[in-house]
């Protein structure tokens, strides 16, 4: 059963914990152009492949599976709803951060790929549960406000590792950003067992699903946010997969101003966050999530169209939305279905978001392939607007879905 905890103190301890799981699983991404130059073939010809070092289509594919990797996050996180929130975001957080230890040890490229794809899934589970356990802490009033909390705990994460990525440079720079995550993996122990469980399945009295399974009654909501979600990670895995590679090696923006613009970013972050609890109780979640992941997806066609000022401003306002959707579409999701099933639920999304990203970055990668003649700092323009644009219309789906602001959780 459900322990009443209402205060903000646990939903801190959520804050450092999803910290650690973004600093985790955001290694890969800003290291994605200094591990390409290491296991590539580098040169100053004026190919996208010479440029960056491995084809597009490579990078993307790798990505992808590392994406695809993150489906073995549904039935992790099913385990939730089985065995308990805590016991199991433990578990997964411990181990995704030591298998990005040991990717710090990678021999070749596909190494690095097969090591972060067994700490991809670990910690996409630990990220769902931190949200699943911040809604069941959290009363109505102040849902959206503690989600906004996780959103820039994640940020702040992200921000740490692309920080420190511009800190170690040199050809073994990625090995020391991988190896420490091993300072998270052991400071989190203390925090984890600060946080109380929300969910004790009663054998004697609940039925037992099989992990993975979602009643029949809830399948049509969870259809449409599969869908959602599908849509936010065509646009996510390539305007983050990418991201960096694009600015470094074919804008060749300096690393350090990189990390000015990531640090930067935070105050747009904070402002979509901010913005995202206003949204979100002013005009509901669906509206809020709508409107955001469209953003999002314009903001990226921006930052790839071309020129370092374009792809700052819309680096930096892609931040401020995805700051804006992502709160309330944790909100939406979590208060739609029952405590029986959240978990499973967030598992669900998450693979939605997989399947979405992992067909993004490889689509992606093969239009840029055949486009991107040169290293122009045009060339990933067409891509970006082939891959992103089609899809965004497709997001009203949204309003097929009764809004839940307000809704008092079981």
């Amino acid at each position: 059963m459900a322990k009443g905890v209402r205060t903000a103190k646990p939903t801190v301890t959520l804050v450092l914990i999803a910290v650690a799981a973004s600093f985790g699983q955001f290694g890969a991404i800003s290291s994605l152009g200094d591990v390409a130059k290491h296991f590539g073939s580098f040169n100053e010809g004026k190919s996208l492949t010479g440029v960056v070092g491995i084809s597009a289509g490579v990078l993307g594919l790798g990505m992808g599976l590392l994406r695809l990797a993150s489906l073995g996050a549904l039935p992790l996180s099913s385990m939730g709803d089985h065995f308990g929130r805590v016991r199991v975001l433990r578990g997964t957080l411990t181990l995704g951060l030591l298998f990005t230890v040991a990717a710090a040890a990678s021999p070749g490229y596909w190494w690095f790929v097969l090591l972060f794809a067994c700490a991809r899934p670990l910690l996409s589970t630990a990220n769902t549960l931190v949200q699943v356990l911040t809604v069941e802490v959290s009363s109505d009033r102040h849902r959206v406000r503690h989600l906004a909390w996780i959103s820039a705990g994640a940020g702040m994460g992200a921000g740490l590792s692309a920080i420190l990525h511009s800190v170690f440079r040199g050809p073994n720079s990625f090995r020391i950003l991988f190896a420490l995550a091993l300072v998270p993996a052991i400071l989190i122990q203390p925090l984890i067992r600060k946080v109380e469980e929300t969910h004790q399945l009663d054998r004697t009295t609940e039925r037992v699903s099989k992990l993975g399974s979602v009643a029949r009654e809830f399948r049509r909501p969870l259809f449409i946010l599969a869908w959602v979600a599908f849509v936010v990670g065509v646009i996510s895995g390539p305007a983050n997969g990418f991201a960096f590679v694009y600015g470094e090696r074919i804008l060749h923006i300096d690393p350090k101003f990189v990390a000015v613009v990531v640090t930067g970013s935070s105050v747009t972050g904070l402002l979509g966050l901010i913005a995202s609890r206003w949204s979100s109780d002013s005009f509901g979640r669906r509206t809020t999530v709508g409107v955001g992941a469209i953003g999002s997806g314009l903001a990226s066609c921006l930052a790839y169209f071309g020129g370092r000022h374009l792809f700052t401003i819309g680096y930096l306002v892609g931040v401020f939305a995805t700051a804006l959707w992502a709160p309330a579409a944790s909100a939406l999701v979590n208060e739609t279905f029952p405590r029986r099933v959240r978990a499973t639920v967030g598992g669900w999304i998450v693979v939605a978001g997989v399947l979405g990203a992992t067909f993004g970055l490889f689509f992606f990668g093969v239009v840029a392939n055949l486009v991107a003649s040169d290293h122009s700092v045009s060339a990933l323009r067409l891509p970006s607007l082939i891959t992103f644009l089609p899809l965004l219309p497709t997001l009203l789906v949204l309003w097929r879905l009764p809004e839940t602001r307000h809704k008092v959780l079981d």
